[in-house]
């Protein structure tokens, strides 16, 4: 047997030592051999102690608790895949509307219809109507102090928010509920932008050929769904991509409704202050963003008190927030903003409002356009006129009263220079009795008898038996008309007659002239309602305005020409200065011979001096007029004039209810006079155009009133004063 050689170790087996003097205990043993057998048996894992349950591991409880995690896993699961598919539907939403929004540019001016501006006669604006804009202003371009006081009151975190604040929402949500209203009722945390987008009706312009009328419309804009509100935040967001924060800021400030017609800041602050957005201070900028809440409550024009009140928190807002100082705040609180003199003035409200009903409607209520129209008020007459009827209703009528009454100022061309339309006069929008109110003329009627009369040739002179007096009037029977003193006078003269308003002699005239004269006189003059067929016509039993009246008797004092009240002079396009139109009245064609009505203007002069109008006189200057009552006393008037004006006076009730104790001759009298007095103050006295009769004379050389055929001797006088001149007869 050959003898067997000893191996070498291996390097492997020198890296573990051998243990007990033994071979290695790693060396590897061959399958079968004796090493195998000689191993060390392994060593028996150790079995871990069993954990003690909590409760969560196993069991009823474990189970409770697996399901949680289920249901919190499957929660979480759906919410996440709902949130990715809200953001994107979110960001379709944003994406969608910023590709439809325009440029910033063309958004300023949403209005649906245009303004109107009136001016009076000096080219000073009085009144407004329609949607003002004044021009486009930008976050740059108007005061600090109205960026400031807006940014305060509606939006503080308008420049760090991305157009909408959910702390803003929670709060609104918060309070909405404390007080009592539902969620999404009341505050609703709108931002600025949100706010802006509501104005912008979501990109939905206004279309007048759907149907729809614009208050439709902008209550649409205005709805506050949830779902709206939704369309709106997104609407919001898209803005924040498309605009700066300064051209958001800007689309706001000139599409937001102020009150009193003015869209806009700059429209606002021209309407209340009478300046430019960027001259505004402090007080000014709290007051026009105070608008902002609720535009028509807190107008200043509705109620300065309650707009400097809410004006008052605004500043305070504007102190907290550090954009005035404690100085510069206690001065604003100790000097609030005030109205300008137009807007706190509001004359003409009732003048405006007819101006506007005699404009066309598509240059007026109706314009697309902004319109210039200048007027003929007076607005120092229109004053007067206001303050005639406070002081006679203050001082002569009993509290409590529901009496009414009406004035109209014009000149003898019929230019309206103020109008009053009732008791309360700064207001427009309601009825106005001056215009539209028809009533029963009464003895107002009766200088159109005599003014029918003298232009057939009687004189004032010619006489008249006033005595009992009936006739019969076919289909009615026997009429049997009676003086306002029930007392009979016998012999007058046309002029005794007008001045003690004598009915008997009225009707007499009438009927020996021609009824049917006198009512195509009446109408020439301008008297266009519906006058009474029958001899009632005489004693003032038709209706007419107050307007109407007036402006007959302004033909009167104009030599006998006929008048067509009017209150536009001229009306033009904003930035044009051809006017489209001018004035559409004035003086017409001729009545009655200038003789005959500088005749009537005697007469009537006699009514103020020696008959029932006395107390329309005023010192120092010759004035005519004719007192009128209707029956019942239902209606009572003057009317009358001086050599540069003419005014109407009527009082009454809106019900017919008939008046206690008031004729003509009596309040409207007074109305009449404290209004000329306040309109002549200062002006220089002339005399009246009239014409005082030459008496005819008897052989004897006694003077003798004309009888029941001094017509004609009236006329031989006329002619001899055409032909010699009638300068002598003039006083």
């Amino acid at each position: 047997m050959a003898k067997q050689t000893r191996r070498t170790p291996l390097v492997a087996d020198k890296r573990y030592p051998s243990g007990g003097g033994g071979k290695s205990a790693a060396k590897t043993p061959r399958r079968g051999g004796k090493a195998a057998a000689k191993a060390k048996p392994k060593t028996k894992a150790r079995k871990s102690a069993p954990r003690k349950s909590n409760g969560g591991g196993g069991g009823f409880f474990g189970a409770i608790r697996a399901l949680i995690r289920w249901i919190f896993g499957l929660i979480w699961g759906f919410s996440w895949r709902m949130g990715m598919v809200i953001a994107l539907l979110i960001a379709a939403g944003v994406g969608y509307h910023y590709t439809k929004l325009p440029e910033m540019a063309t958004l300023l001016d949403g209005r649906a219809r245009g303004s109107v501006t009136l001016l009076d006669r000096a080219g000073n604006v009085f009144a407004w109507r329609g949607d003002q804009f004044g021009g486009v202003v930008t976050s740059d371009t108007v005061s600090p102090n109205l960026k400031n006081a807006i940014i305060a009151t509606e939006d503080k975190r308008f420049y760090r928010h991305f157009g909408i604040s959910p702390r803003g929402i929670a709060s609104a949500v918060s309070i909405n509920l404390s007080e009592g209203r539902g969620p999404l009722s009341g505050h609703g945390g709108s931002t600025i932008t949100q706010q802006t987008a509501k104005l912008l009706c979501l990109g939905e312009p206004f279309d007048p050929s759907s149907g729809q009328t614009e208050a439709e419309y902008e209550a649409n804009c205005r709805q506050g769904t949830l779902w709206r509100k939704v369309k709106e935040a997104i609407y919001a967001m898209a803005m924040e991509v498309k605009y700066s924060k300064d051209e958001i800021l800007t689309i706001y400030m000139n599409r937001a409704f102020l009150g009193a017609g003015a869209r806009g800041f700059e429209a606002a602050s021209q309407r209340y202050f009478g300046k430019s957005a960027a001259e505004v201070s402090p007080s000014e900028a709290a007051m026009l963003a105070g608008l902002l809440a609720a535009p028509t409550r807190y107008a200043p024009t509705n109620s300065l008190t309650r707009a400097q009140n809410r004006a008052g928190v605004i500043v305070g807002l504007m102190e907290d927030q550090g954009y005035l100082t404690t100085a510069e705040a206690d001065q604003a609180r100790r000097q609030p903003a005030e109205l300008s003199e137009a807007a706190a003035a509001r004359a003409g409200g009732y003048f405006a409002d007819w101006v506007m009903d005699e404009t066309p409607e598509f240059f007026g209520d109706k314009t697309t356009e902004d319109v210039i129209i200048k007027t003929t008020l007076d607005q120092n007459i229109q004053a007067a006129a206001e303050e005639a009827m406070k002081f006679v209703f203050q001082e002569r009528v009993s509290d409590g009263s529901k009496a009414q009454a009406a004035i109209v100022v014009m000149s003898a061309d019929g230019a309206v220079r103020a109008m009053v339309g009732g008791r309360k006069t700064r207001v427009s929008g309601v009825f106005n009795r001056a215009s539209q109110a028809k009533r029963q003329t009464g003895s107002a009627f009766k200088p159109f008898v005599y003014a029918t009369a003298l232009d057939l040739g009687a004189s004032p002179l010619d006489t008249v038996v006033d005595e009992p007096f009936c006739m019969t009037i076919p289909g009615s029977g026997q009429w049997c008309p009676e003086n306002y003193t029930h007392k009979h006078y016998g012999r007058v003269t046309l002029t005794e007659a007008l001045k003690k308003s004598l009915n008997i002699p009225a009707v007499k005239t009438s009927e020996k002239y021609g009824r049917d004269k006198v009512r195509i006189v009446a109408s020439e003059f301008g008297i266009d309602s519906d006058l009474a067929a029958g001899p009632a016509l005489a004693l003032g039993a038709s209706e007419s305005t107050l307007i109407e009246m007036t402006g007959a008797y302004a033909g009167i004092l104009n030599g006998g020409s006929s008048v067509t009240p009017f209150g536009l002079t001229e009306l033009r396009l904003l930035g044009d200065d051809t006017p489209l139109f001018g004035a559409a009245g004035g003086i017409g064609e001729r009545v009655i011979r200038t003789e005959a009505a500088e005749q009537l203007i005697w007469m009537l002069e006699k009514v103020v001096t020696e008959g029932t109008g006395s107390r329309a006189q005023i010192p120092g200057w010759q004035v005519a007029g004719k007192t009128g009552t209707s029956q019942q006393a239902r209606d009572a008037w003057f009317i009358g004039f001086s050599a540069d004006y003419v005014a109407g006076v009527w009082m009454g009730y809106d019900d017919n209810t008939p008046l206690k104790g008031v004729t003509g001759s009596g309040l409207p009298a007074e109305i009449w006079h404290e209004t000329m007095v306040r309109v002549h103050e200062g002006r220089t006295p002339r005399p009246l155009p009239m014409r005082e009769p030459i008496p005819p004379h008897r052989p004897d050389g006694e003077a003798t009133g004309g009888g029941a055929e001094g017509g004609v001797g009236g006329a031989v006088n006329q002619l001899l004063r055409d032909i010699f001149g009638r300068g002598a007869a003039n006083r």
